[in-house]
């Protein structure tokens, strides 16, 4: 497997996630593995289901204007730059960061088509836990993903 992609968002199943990854690859490590974080505005979520791509475009270019879109930025570098670390003192090379904004669950998709990723891995449940069992985005995931995805909790 050349390329694997591990979603984070800094939430304890992303914790779970690199560290599945790590257990999964500790004889051997793919080529190049992608970390992946999406940003997705507050409130967002209500209207997941009415956001087309034109929508969500527009609001992408209103938030690169406002200074949410900052805090946004550094919220995702903090996130990547953490696992980032993590994996690199474990060995792990050929590491990439990557950072998208928009509905996690299609974004983490589109990255992985991306990099023609052979294996996607993500946490059970992010940081929205009202769904008591498995997440409504690693759900959506391995329920529409073209490749095998490991799910860690």
């Amino acid at each position: 497997m050349d390329t694997v992609l591990i979603a984070v968002d800094g939430s304890k199943g992303s914790l779970a996630a690199a560290e599945a990854f790590l257990q999964l690859f500790a004889c051997m490590r793919p080529k190049k593995t992608v970390l992946l974080y999406v940003e997705k505005p507050e409130g967002l979520s209500l209207m997941d289901d009415m956001l087309g791509e034109p929508e969500l475009s527009t609001l992408k270019e209103e938030l690169q204007k406002s200074g949410y879109k900052e805090h946004l930025d550094a919220r995702a570098r903090r996130v990547l730059e953490h696992f980032a670390t993590l994996l690199e003192k474990k060995g792990v090379q050929g590491l990439e960061t990557v950072v998208r904004m928009g509905h996690p669950a299609e974004e983490i998709l589109k990255e992985a088509q991306e990099k023609k990723a052979g294996l996607i891995v993500m946490g059970s449940r992010g940081r929205r836990l009202h769904n008591l069992f498995m997440g409504s985005v690693s759900r959506e995931v391995a329920n529409t993903a073209q490749v095998p995805v490991l799910i860690a909790r």
